[in-house]
């Protein structure tokens, strides 16, 4: 059973999906992304997958009779799809080609253009949990998009702001914190001509990269063949650098923000919001975790607990080695 159930306080949906308890956990009794298990093709490089627990489907199921004025309840409308990087289990994003990754930007465009395309989907949100300690249930490397039937909280709120912010100033906030991260220098990580990442002054984690295109664009099915390639080769450097900063696989969620499709209350945001993709890796240092802990949770009053001046630094360093590696390779 799943369905979705208003948050009246918060004035958002919770997804509530039973049927995920169902989920494997680390199985060791072989991987259904691996070729040969009968899941998938016999031979692939980038591929979309069902996923198998949807907590949003085409087919939803009737919600619990336990709906009120206050607090209704919704079918669980939507997709759920798992985005196979590369049938090599042990593979990371770095460890495949610029070309393979560029497959992998063009097939998350391509599900991006499918999905706008029901009138009933109105967010498409890609995004990637690497490691137990952002609590993973499969080692393959995958990440999965939602095509939720509302704008999730964070990205109302992020367009609330940037509405906000364009009506006041005549300008996108996104392309102004790119030209004061560009101009400080110091939170800078890595840039090519179509992308820049930097670890914003605000972000929650110490290592909370932000990867932003520095044109004016909302939506994957707006950049041009270049556009994603740039993507395809900062993703690379960006988690070969985060692999080599304590020299270990690292975890982190990554999360790509896009304008909302099919959402006449947006109407006029592609003058105001602006793709970028959020990295919170909750590592503090090799072995210690940042823990979202009560105050991130209870009141959204994020603490930071170490200046992104230090540590901006020492990840621009690791990519730099890294990216020295695969020229020397």
């Amino acid at each position: 059973m799943a369905e979705l159930r208003w948050n009246p306080l918060l004035r958002t949906w919770t997804m509530v999906a039973s049927n995920r308890q169902e989920r494997p956990n680390l199985r060791v009794d072989g991987c259904p992304f691996c070729p040969g298990s009968g899941k998938v093709p016999d031979a692939y490089d980038v591929l979309e997958y069902d996923n198998d627990f949807p907590v949003l489907t085409l087919d939803p199921d009737l919600p619990d009779p336990v709906g009120s004025d206050l607090s209704p309840v919704a079918p669980n409308y939507g997709k759920c799809e798992v985005i196979l990087y590369s049938s090599e289990h042990n593979a990371s994003l770095h460890d495949l080609s610029v070309a393979h990754l560029t497959r992998l930007v063009d097939l998350w465009t391509d599900r991006q253009r499918v999905l706008s395309q029901d009138p009933r989907i109105k967010y498409i949100f890609p995004f990637e949990n690497r490691g137990e300690e952002v609590g993973v249930t499969m080692l393959h490397p995958h990440g999965q998009i939602y095509a939720y039937p509302f704008v999730p909280l964070k990205i109302r709120t992020e367009l609330d702001s940037a509405r906000a912010w364009y009506h006041e100033h005549k300008t996108c906030i996104f392309c102004d914190l790119n030209a004061n991260e560009l101009s400080d220098g110091r939170r800078i990580i890595l840039s090519n001509e179509s992308f820049v990442a930097y670890i914003p002054s605000f972000t929650d984690y110490p290592y909370g990269v932000f990867i932003t295109s520095r044109f004016h664009k909302q939506l994957f099915t707006d950049f041009t063949s270049s556009d994603r390639t740039d993507l395809a080769r900062i993703l690379k450097t960006l988690t070969g650098g985060f692999d080599l900063l304590f020299n270990r696989r690292f975890p982190y969620m990554m999360c790509i923000h896009q304008a909302p499709v099919n959402s006449p209350e947006d109407a006029g945001c592609e003058q105001y919001y602006h793709f970028h993709i959020e990295f919170y890796p909750p590592l503090r240092n090799a072995t210690t975790v940042k823990y979202y802990a009560s105050s991130e949770m209870g009141a959204w009053a994020a603490a930071n607990p170490v200046r992104v001046e230090e540590t901006a630094p020492a990840l621009a360093d690791a990519c730099r080695r890294f990216a020295l590696t695969e020229e020397e390779s």
